[in-house]
């Protein structure tokens, strides 16, 4: 059993997923950043891999993933950053980043480097789950590592049910349609949320895009097992510039201190 399945098989509700952009707010944060948020009890970590154009994401991560290349992040310095990963926390981490950097790096090498270091597993955006299945899937499972999907209120039930006969771990529950950013209620989103919950789903959901405070973090845990929280810690960095101080505004901001 993987972590990310022993954390879902321990902990049903209430889980908090924090991402951050390597190589961000400085090129060495990187360690610091998976640090402080394990220690914090986060429950398991997102590293955002810096892309030029990141599609799905808002200003904040964009302005997040600009700056990280300014600094001199790639694929291979990210690695290098993390191969002492695991002796400084066993809390799942997972690697969400954009298909073309990956395949720059070549796909297996990817795989095989976040096998080495302890990763988990990966979200791939921009890549489609047929292609993912036919062609690059194989290859993860060589290296015991999962791709975790993502569902919108657009999707139809039929797709969504695919996707979770398909996944194993989690499906990433993203609130709207648009791209990443801080929400103040998710009033307008309990529909999809409840129709999501009624579809009984063999994996747990997790919900992203959005959450920025104690109502939208409760809103998200009470329709499904937790929170995927981004850019809310990346404005938490920069209102403090300090990481330490920034994960506690953040959780302070959740409800969670």
């Amino acid at each position: 059993m993987n972590r990310i399945n022993k954390l879902f098989a321990e902990k049903k509700k209430g889980v908090l997923s924090v991402y951050f952009t390597a190589g961000y707010p400085t090129l060495d944060s990187t360690m610091e950043n998976l640090i402080e948020l394990s220690n914090a009890g986060v429950d398991f970590i997102e590293v955002g891999v810096p892309f030029s154009d990141p599609l799905a994401d808002g200003p904040v991560i964009q302005h997040s993933c600009q700056k990280a290349l300014e600094n001199g992040m790639s694929v291979r310095k990210m690695f290098e950053q993390l191969k002492d990963l695991r002796q400084h926390t066993q809390v799942p981490v997972i690697l969400m980043g954009y298909i073309n950097p990956i395949l720059q790096f070549g796909f297996e090498n990817y795989c095989k480097k976040s096998k080495e270091v302890g990763v988990d597993g990966f979200i791939i955006p921009d890549l489609p789950l047929g292609e993912y299945l036919s062609d690059f899937k194989p290859i993860a499972e060589k290296y015991e590592l999962e791709c975790f999907n993502l569902i919108t209120p657009a999707t139809s039930d039929e797709r969504i049910r695919f996707i979770d006969s398909v996944s194993n771990g989690f499906i990433y529950m993203v609130s709207s349609t648009s791209t990443t950013g801080p929400q103040s209620s998710f009033a307008s989103q309990e529909a999809y949320f409840d129709r999501i919950q009624a579809m009984n789903l063999k994996n747990p959901t997790m919900v992203g895009f959005g959450i920025s405070n104690k109502a939208t973090c409760d809103s998200a845990c009470s329709h499904s097992s937790g929170a995927i929280v981004g850019s809310a810690y990346i404005k938490a960095i920069e209102e403090t510039s300090n990481i330490k101080q920034a994960v506690d505004l953040l959780l302070t901001q959740l409800g969670r201190k």
